[in-house]
């Protein structure tokens, strides 16, 4: 007798059941491994990292770490410098910090021999950029750091060699340092397009003045006719003198705003 096998409703429903599970199973881990794979891409950029990852900060000496590349701008008819913000390379130029009433991290002291007929002695400079061209009278804030007579240690050598102008002025009259192929030239010493820059008065303290021509105060004026990248160098001349910080300003900006401004001018590197 031939056996037929007629399988019941139970069995039936657990084939269906088995199905539906297996099926469940595959379709999920499909879906899991393409949520996986779309992962990378829909990952949000962290919005703290920059664009751009050179753009340079705002900070006016952000990767300036090299004081030699040091570039001071000039704004609004300003250029205000603190005179420690340069690369001396004799050992005779101090950085000192005893005397009163200066800024910035101290101040500027030669303290090696007199160089009263020699600039180029210690010669350092810096870098001026011109926004703005005209011209600009030049102080910087200086003091006499050796004796009590204020016609001593006060003097140091400046020239801008590469600027259109450089002159002293009193009144209509005008005189340019020598080897500059222009005349008059002061009286005192003055040579190679350097002129002897002085402070007078026996308030030995720091303050600012700067002349030249002996004997006949001429104030200092430098012309820029175009804008530009200029250099301003120093020199020493007399042991004692020393420089806290200088301005350029425009008549425009005026004397007194250029000295008691707060703020010093924005530093770039070339």
């Amino acid at each position: 007798m031939k056996l037929t096998y007629a399988p019941n409703e139970h069995s039936l429903l657990r084939t269906l059941f088995l199905f539906v599970l297996i099926f469940s199973l595959t379709s999920c881990a499909s879906d899991k491994d393409d949520v996986m794979e779309e992962d990378p891409e829909m990952a949000v950029e962290d919005p703290a990292e920059p664009d751009n990852p050179e753009t340079p900060s705002e900070d006016p000496q952000a990767g300036c770490d090299d004081v030699s590349k040091y570039i001071f701008n000039e704004k609004d008819g300003l250029v205000k410098v603190e005179f420690e913000n340069a690369l001396f390379i004799k050992e005779e130029w101090k950085q000192e910090a005893s005397e009163q009433n200066f800024s910035g991290e101290g101040y500027m002291v030669w303290t090696g021999d007199e160089n009263l007929g020699n600039p180029g002695v210690g010669a350092t400079s810096f870098k001026i950029k011109i926004n703005n061209p005209g011209t600009y009278q030049f102080l910087w804030k200086s003091a006499v750091t050796i004796g009590s007579n204020g016609t001593e240690h006060n003097d140091t050598w400046l020239r801008f060699d590469d600027a259109d102008d450089f002159y002293g002025k009193k009144g209509e009259s005008i005189v340019y340092p020598k080897g500059r192929n222009k005349t008059p030239n002061p009286e005192g010493a003055t040579k190679d397009g350097w002129f002897k820059i002085y402070r007078s008065g026996n308030d030995l303290g720091f303050k600012w003045q700067a002349r030249t021509f002996d004997n006949n105060a001429h104030d200092i004026f430098v012309e820029f006719k175009e804008p530009g990248v200029y250099t301003m160098e120093i020199s020493a001349r007399s042991k004692g003198h020393a420089i806290d910080a200088f301005v350029l300003f425009t008549e425009a900006f005026g004397k007194n705003n250029a000295m008691d401004a707060e703020t010093f001018s924005e530093i770039t590197c070339n």
